[in-house]
C-alpha cells in the first residue's frame, strides 16, 4: 500500500478550506482543516503533515506566528502561503521564513496542484538528502573510530605531500598532535637518512601491485627540549589517489594514502630469529652428515668384526683391527652429537626424576673438580620427564664442564630445579607449548661472555678454547638434545658476571616407550633374514655379517622391492632387518605394507639416528626393536636374539 502524504489546510473561511480538502482527497492526499492559528499549532503539535496549505490573515493569530511556530519543530513541514492580500512585503517575509512557494486568491486549480506536488517531491528529497547524509555521518564516525583504534599509522597526504589527515596512533608512537601534522609536509617526520627512500614510497603515487608494499623506513619522534631525535623503524604500504579510474590517461594524482606499521619489536628480536633460522639450516646440514658417515663407519665396523671372528689376539693384526673398532666407537660418539645437535630424535625414552639425574652427574663432576663448591637447590614433588637418560646425562655434563672451562681458578656451581608451566615462558622468543614444565638453572661464577659469543655459543664446531681442547660441539648437542625433548634453552651472561644456562623440559601425562636390558647373546643364529638398505656398501657389509652368524640372507634396497621380495618369500623369511629412510617408500609405509601381507610379521628397525617421531610411531604400531647404526656384530646378534626368543 502506498504512502498517501498528509496535507494541513489552515484558512479562516470553511468555504476555502472545504474546496481544498475535496480538491486534494481526489488528487489522493489525506488532509485536515482548521480555521485559525491556534487551532493549527495544536494540530501540529498532536500530528505530523508534510505540508501546510496556510492563510497569512487570520483574526486569532497571524500565518507568519504559525511559520514561526513550524520552524522550531524537527522534522518540519513545507509550507504553501495563501493569501487574498497580497503584497510584496508578505510574499518576502513568507519566503524568508521558509516559505517552498506563495499563491494568492483567488488561484488557479492546476497551478496548486502542481506548486503542492513539487512541494511534496521537494519534501522526499529533502528527506532522502537527510537519510543519505545521516547515513553518511554516521560511516565517517565509524570509519574514524576504526582508523584511530588501528596500531598502525593511517595517514593521507595531498599532491604536494602535505598530511591531510592523520590517525591517533601518530601520538602513542611518535608524540606527534595530529592537529600538529596537518599541512606539514611529510619530510618532517622522515630520517633524513631515508628521505631519498620516502620521495618514491611514502608519497607513492603508484596503485594496484606496483604500489609499495613492505619498504622499511625510519620515522623522527616528537622533538622536544633539544633532545636528540629518537627513530621508530617502520613497514610501509602506500598507494596514489587519483580523481578518476587509474586505466584513464586524463586522472589527476590527489594524493596519497598509506599505513606505517611499528616493526621496532620484530627488528629487536630480528638477530635471534636469524640465529634461529640458522641453527635450524645447520642442524638439517649437520643431520645429513651424520646419516652419511654412520653409513660409512657401518662398513667399516662391519669388515673390522668379520675379521676378528676368524682370527685370535696372537694375530699379528688383532690389535689393529681393535684399534680400528675403537676409532669407529670414537666416530659414532661424535656422530651422537651431531645428531643430538640436528636434534633426530632420542634413543632410551625412559619416566625419568630430573633431580636423581642431576645429583648423580654433579656428584660424579664433583669428585673431579674438587675446587669447585656445587650448590643444589632441588624443588621438592618435583614432575617426572620422559627423556633418555643417557642424553640428559651427557647435557649435564657438558654444562658442568662448560661451567668448570669458565672457572679456571675455582668458583661456585649453583643447581637449581622447579615445577612450571608455559606461562612462564611468555615473551621468550620461542612459543612454547601449553602445558607443565620442569624448568632447570646451572648458574657459575665464571668469567661468563660476551655478546658475540653468545649469538654463536649452541654453533656446531664454535669453541673458545685453544686449537685441539675441545670439538665445539658439547653446547652444539645440548641445544640439540633439549630440542629433541620438545624442551627450550636460554641463556644469559655478561663478561665477569658468571654465566646461567636455562632449561625448560615437558612434564607429559602421556607415557613413552621404555627399553628393557637383556643378557648378551651368544652370536650364532638359524634363519632367514630380508636386509633392507638404499646403501650398497651396508647391504654388502650386513648380508657379511649375517651369514658369518649362519643366517640365510635377502636384499632389498628399497620399500617397493622389500614389499615384493617379502611377499614371494614370506613362508622363508623369519625377521626383517628395515632401514627407516629409504627411497620411493619410506621404511613406515614398507612397515604396514608387509604387516597387511603377514600380521605376524617380525621387523627390526635400522637408522643411523637415534628413535625419532617416525621410529616411535613404527614402534607403537607393533614393530619389534630398533638398532642405530653403526652396529657390531654382538649387538646385531644380540636385537636379534632378543626377537626371535619371543616365539
Amino acid at each position: 500500500m502506498s504512502y498517501a502524504s498528509k496535507i494541513l489546510i489552515v484558512d479562516d473561511e470553511p468555504q476555502a478550506c472545504e474546496s481544498l480538502k475535496v480538491l486534494l482527497s481526489n488528487q489522493g492526499y489525506e488532509t485536515q482543516t482548521c480555521y485559525n492559528g491556534k487551532e493549527a499549532i495544536e494540530l501540529l503539535t498532536r500530528g505530523s503533515f508534510d505540508l501546510v496549505l496556510l492563510d497569512i490573515v487570520m483574526p486569532d493569530m497571524s500565518g507568519f506566528h504559525v511559520m514561526d511556530y513550524i520552524n522550531s519543530q524537527k522534522p518540519k513541514p513545507l509550507v504553501i502561503v495563501i493569501t487574498g492580500h497580497a503584497t510584496v512585503a508578505s510574499a518576502v517575509e513568507s519566503l524568508r521564513r521558509g516559505a517552498c512557494d506563495y499563491l494568492t486568491k483567488p488561484y488557479d486549480f492546476i497551478q496548486l496542484i502542481d506548486g503542492v506536488e513539487n512541494a511534496l517531491e521537494q519534501s522526499r528529497l529533502k528527506k532522502e538528502h537527510e537519510i543519505v547524509h545521516r547515513k553518511l555521518r554516521q560511516a565517517e564516525r565509524q570509519y574514524r573510530l576504526l582508523v584511530n583504534a588501528s596500531p598502525d599509522i593511517v595517514y593521507a597526504l595531498n599532491h604536494k605531500g602535505e598530511f591531510t589527515f592523520v590517525n591517533a596512533a601518530v601520538e602513542r608512537l611518535l608524540g606527534y598532535k595530529q592537529s600538529r601534522l596537518f599541512g606539514k609536509h611529510y619530510s618532517s617526520i622522515v630520517s633524513e637518512k631515508d628521505i631519498d627512500k620516502a620521495k618514491y614510497h611514502f608519497n607513492e603515487r603508484r596503485t594496484g601491485v606496483r604500489a609499495t608494499r613492505g619498504m622499511e623506513l625510519r620515522l623522527k619522534h616528537f622533538q622536544n627540549n633539544g633532545v636528540p631525535n629518537k627513530f621508530l623503524p617502520v613497514e610501509l604500504v602506500a598507494m596514489g589517489m587519483y580523481d578518476r579510474s587509474v586505466d584513464q590517461k586524463d586522472k589527476e594524482l590527489m594524493g596519497t594514502y598509506g599505513v606505517a606499521r611499528d616493526i621496532a619489536h620484530r627488528k629487536r628480536h630480528e638477530p635471534q630469529l636469524l640465529q634461529a633460522h640458522k641453527m635450524e639450516a645447520i642442524g638439517t646440514l649437520a643431520g645429513g652428515i651424520a646419516h652419511d658417515f654412520n653409513n660409512l663407519l657401518m662398513v667399516i665396523q662391519g669388515s673390522a668384526s668379520l675379521m676378528l671372528m676368524d682370527m685370535d689376539s696372537t694375530h699379528p693384526y688383532y690389535i689393529r683391527l681393535k684399534n680400528i673398532e675403537k676409532q669407529v666407537q670414537s666416530g659414532a660418539e661424535l656422530t651422537s652429537r651431531l645428531i643430538g645437535y640436528a636434534r633426530m630424535g632420542k634413543y632410551e625414552v625412559k619416566t625419568v626424576d630430573l633431580n636423581h639425574l642431576v645429583c648423580e652427574a654433579s656428584d660424579t663432576f664433583g669428585r673431579t673438580k674438587k675446587e669447585i663448591t656445587i650448590h643444589r637447590e632441588l624443588g621438592e614433588d618435583l614432575c617426572t620427564i620422559e627423556a633418555d637418560v643417557a642424553q640428559v646425562q651427557q647435557v649435564l655434563l657438558d654444562l658442568f664442564v662448560n661451567a668448570a672451562d669458565a672457572m679456571p681458578g675455582g668458583g661456585d656451581l649453583i643447581l637449581k630445579t622447579m615445577n612450571t608451566t608455559h606461562e612462564s615462558l611468555k615473551g621468550k622468543l620461542y612459543d612454547p607449548k601449553p602445558g607443565n614444565y620442569v624448568q632447570l638453572t646451572i648458574t657459575d661464577t665464571g668469567i661468563g661472555m660476551g655478546k658475540q659469543t653468545i649469538e654463536r655459543i649452541f654453533d656446531p664446531f664454535f669453541t673458545t678454547k685453544k686449537m685441539g681442547r675441545g670439538t665445539g660441539l658439547g653446547l652444539a648437542s645440548v641445544y640439540g638434545i633439549i630440542k629433541g625433548h620438545g624442551g627450550y634453552i636460554d641463556v644469559e651472561s655478561k663478561k665477569g658476571h658468571g654465566t646461567t644456562f636455562s632449561i625448560f623440559l615437558p612434564a607429559p601425562e602421556k607415557p613413552h616407550l621404555k627399553v628393557v636390558e637383556t643378557a648378551k647373546p651368544s652370536i650364532k643364529g638359524a634363519g632367514t633374514i630380508l636386509l633392507v638398505d638404499d646403501e650398497e656398501a651396508v647391504l654388502e657389509s650386513g648380508r657379511d655379517f649375517l651369514e658369518a652368524m649362519d643366517y640365510s640372507v635377502f636384499l632389498a634396497r628399497d620399500g617397493k622391492e622389500a614389499i615384493e621380495v617379502y611377499r614371494k618369500n614370506q613362508d622363508d623369511i623369519d625377521i626383517v632387518i628395515l632401514d627407516i629412510a629409504t627411497p620411493d617408500m619410506n621404511g613406515g609405509e614398507a612397515y604396514d605394507r608387509m604387516k597387511e601381507i603377514n600380521p605376524g610379521l617380525k621387523v627390526l628397525l635400522s637408522s643411523g639416528n637415534r628413535i625419532d617421531w617416525q621410529a616411535t610411531d613404527i614402534l607403537e604400531r607393533g614393530c619389534d626393536g630398533f638398532i642405530r647404526k653403526p652396529f657390531s656384530i654382538r649387538e646385531l646378534s644380540g636385537k636379534i636374539w632378543e626377537i626371535l626368543k619371543k616365539d
